[in-house]
């Protein structure tokens, strides 16, 4: 069962790392069309600042759950560093219990925000984006985190990571 959810991770964090880098190239070339259109045609995008905004927040908050995975997440471990091994372990289950309990709440509160949006059918101004889109961007992101945070607890227990040495690729 652990070999079975350690590849399904593995399958979604691919995912995830190509539907974030898939946005941030989106984009990298819709504010290029924007500079080529501005400097050399004298036309702009009126939706290029809305939609390059909505792309990068869905980039970071998709890219959270393979930061979560990896536990490269920033944390305060400067006294971390200070406890025994043993403690440290302890402390770092403890930190990643805490960080999935808070990615759980945050997604909870996200949720009546996004109902609103989709009821009233808010959109941004320029791009006439439905604004539940990017909304749903921080649950789900912070969801895929918790999961994977969660997984990585199940399969292989406590980081492995140490302090010194450069942390292996998990993936």
């Amino acid at each position: 069962m652990k070999h079975a959810l350690s590849r399904g991770a593995k399958a979604l964090i691919a995912g995830l790392r190509f539907a974030a880098g898939a946005m941030l190239a989106a984009s990298v070339a819709i504010n290029f069309a924007n500079i080529i259109g501005r400097y050399f045609l004298s036309v702009s995008l009126s939706w290029a600042e809305e939609t390059m905004l909505f792309l990068t927040i869905g980039c970071v908050f998709l890219g959270a759950g393979p930061v979560g995975w990896a536990g490269r997440h920033i944390r305060m471990d400067v006294m971390v560093s200070l406890l025994p091994p043993r403690g440290r372990k302890a402390f770092d289950i403890f930190s990643d219990l805490v960080t999935i309990a808070t990615c759980l709440a945050l997604a909870i509160f996200a949720w009546p925000v996004m109902t609103m949006l989709n009821e009233l059918d808010q959109r941004s101004q320029s791009a006439n984006i439905p604004l539940v889109i990017p909304q749903a961007a921080l649950p789900l992101g912070l969801l895929l985190m918790a999961l994977l945070i969660a997984v990585r607890l199940f399969v292989q227990g406590a980081r492995q990571d140490d302090l010194v040495s450069p942390p292996e690729d998990v993936t």
